[in-house]
């Protein structure tokens, strides 16, 4: 039997992207984006949901006797109303793993942005000063290489190891704190928070958005950071309180690399958005987890979630 199929935000997919596999399984709306206004009238007749971030509060699911299945085109689940969906007896499907490269490989490339300047150099090519300086080279921003510094990762799963991994490679010396208190035994050095932050170059977060980690590295604990230190989050916004940030940015030269933010997209009064020293921010827009790659493994995701969903209730 087709399905009634509704994708609530085409748009967070990317227009690359072919959702044409979802025809097997029905006929499908897809809305570019949905204003929680809309979210309701456009769900009511539907029989499976597809939705990035937008919310599926409990009082909306009670409304749609049809809707039997809500897939999440993400691994974070908190967009729907999970106790709700369950004793309505809609199946809730997410999908996992599909963005770990991507995300692996966009830390790299923001610290490679920070480490080495390249915003800086770039603008002394473009601006036309290498011309007229007479050298051959520009060394007047100094930068260090990864071998020999010491990394420290905040959230040592899956994505956190593979970082862990390549930064080995580089020859860094990895250590560890586990916002769980849970993920030991891993091969490098595990720390705890405070002297993690002291002791390294590089500090990278790839942990989840939860009571032990929100506002976790704040003004209590950034002063900790080395000079010239690199801040990487990739995890999720909030784990860093951002005013505190901001201050740190201006007081003494550190470096941060946000991908995401606590509010998305960043507001426009957000103090990260007014400091004096711009050259030590580098801000994108929760991008690290959309490579082509890794959107086309979501959608594999999503259209076997359908597909097993279906097998399992026919």
């Amino acid at each position: 039997m087709r399905k009634n199929i509704v994708i609530l935000d085409t748009e967070t997919l990317g227009e690359d992207l072919d959702l044409s596999p979802l025809e097997a399984f029905g006929d499908v709306t897809g809305y570019t984006t949905t204003y929680p206004d809309e979210t309701l009238g456009r769900i009511q007749d539907a029989q499976v949901v597809i939705s990035n971030k937008v919310v599926l509060t409990g009082e909306m699911l009670q409304q749609c006797p049809k809707l039997e299945l809500v897939c999440i085109a993400a691994t974070g689940m908190n967009n729907v109303d999970l106790e709700a969906a369950g004793k309505l007896g809609i199946t809730v499907k997410n999908v996992s793993g599909y963005s770990t490269q991507s995300v692996v490989q966009h830390t790299f490339a923001m610290l490679f942005f920070l480490l080495e300047h390249i915003n800086y150099y770039d603008h002394a090519v473009q601006s036309g000063l290498w011309t007229i300086s007479g050298l051959f080279t520009d060394v007047s921003k100094p930068f260090h290489e990864i071998s020999g510094k010491k990394w420290g990762i905040i959230g040592m799963g899956t994505i956190g190891r593979e970082v862990a991994k390549i930064a080995t490679a580089f020859g860094a010396h990895v250590g560890y704190y586990s916002t769980s208190g849970e993920n030991s035994g891993q091969p490098y050095l595990q720390q705890p928070l405070n002297v993690l932050l002291s002791t390294s170059d590089i500090v990278s977060i790839h942990a989840p958005l939860n009571e032990h980690t929100y506002a976790l590295i704040n003004e209590t604990n950034l002063p900790l950071l080395r000079e010239k230190a690199i801040l990487l989050n990739l995890g999720r916004g909030g784990i860093i309180n951002e005013t505190d940030l901001a201050y740190e940015l201006d007081r003494r030269e550190i470096y941060a690399g946000l991908d995401v933010l606590e509010k998305e997209p960043i507001d426009a009064d957000n103090r990260l958005m007014h400091i004096e020293h711009k050259e030590r921010l580098l801000i994108t827009p929760h991008i690290a987890w959309a490579s082509i790659e890794a959107r086309k493994k979501l959608l594999e995701g999503i259209v076997t979630n359908i597909r097993s969903f279906l097998k399992e209730n026919t």
